[in-house]
Order: structure tokens, then sequence, then C-alpha cells
């Protein structure tokens, strides 16, 4: 399974990494319905940190990203797995195609949580280089708007009605 398919059907909702049932089911190729039923079958399995229902407002807000035609119209709000819920649907899920499809979603949280990490070296390192670079080019910017303001004031000065001594 493709790492991209999986990554787009990730999202960001209450500061977690989630995944939806809908889209799950489309992944497992079963219906959201039939998803939900073996959820809720072993639903101590799923305490709220592994699971959780959308509110209407997150729903909304949301709606964009996520919905596909066949969700607009849907009767109740979806489920947002977090990775810990969707390494628990591995246990209930026994098909070779949620197998499969579970093995590829594990692997595209790892390569997120990697990914994030690289950034976050990244970022450290032009903070550091922007700190050490701007005392240098402070220096530099310095120079050049004395240079300007050195230019403009002899400007000024051309300009200036001349009083005193004429020479000719």
């Amino acid at each position: 399974m493709q790492l991209q398919k999986v990554q787009g059907k990730i999202h960001e909702i209450r500061n977690q990494k989630v995944m939806l049932d809908f889209d799950l089911a489309k992944l497992y190729e079963v219906e959201t319905k039939a998803l939900n039923q073996a959820v809720k079958r072993n639903s101590e399995r799923f305490p709220e940190d592994f699971m959780f229902q959308l509110t209407p407002e997150e729903f909304e807000m949301n709606r964009s990203q996520f919905v596909t035609g066949s969700q607009k119209h849907r009767g109740n709000l979806p489920f947002a797995f977090t990775e810990q819920g969707l390494a628990m649907l591995s246990g209930i899920l026994k098909s070779e195609k949620a197998i499969a499809v579970n093995i590829a979603i594990m692997r595209t949280f790892v390569f997120l949580r990697q990914h994030a990490l690289t950034h976050k070296d990244l970022t450290e390192k032009l903070n550091e280089m922007e700190k050490q670079y701007n005392k240098q080019f402070k220096d530099v910017y310095e120079a050049i708007n004395y240079l300007i303001d050195k230019d403009k004031q002899a400007e000024k000065q051309g300009k200036r009605k001349q009083i005193g001594y004429k020479t000719k």
C-alpha cells in the first residue's frame, strides 16, 4: 500500500494525528458500519485516548478536508482513531487485507514521526545560524544605512540656501 495514500488520510484533530472511521473502512475494504460494529463489540479495547467521536464543531471545521460525497449526509459523527487505537484495531480485524493495511498505517506513522524530528533538527540549525550571522549582518546593515544617510545629508546640504561669503 502506498505511503501517500495512507498519509493523506491522517488528520490532526485535538492536537493528535488520527484517522477517521470512514477512511479506515475504505482502506480495509469494509463498510464503515461493519468497522464500527467490530469496535463496539470490543469497546473495552478503545479508551478515549485511543478513539473518540468528533464533535459537531470539529466535524464542520474539518469537513472540507476529509468528507467525501458519501459522508456529507452521514447520520452520526465519525470516530477518530489515534495511533494506539489503530494498533488496537489490528487485534480485532484479522483478515489478510486488515493486516496489510495496519502494517502500512504503522509504517506511515513511523515515517511521519521521523520526518517531524528531521525538520525539528533543521529548524534548530537554521535558528543557530540566524543568531550567529545576524550579528555580522547587523554591522553590514548599519554601514549601508550610514552611507545612505550620508548621501542624503550631502544632498540636503547642496539644496540649502547658502549664507555667508559668496565666492566667484
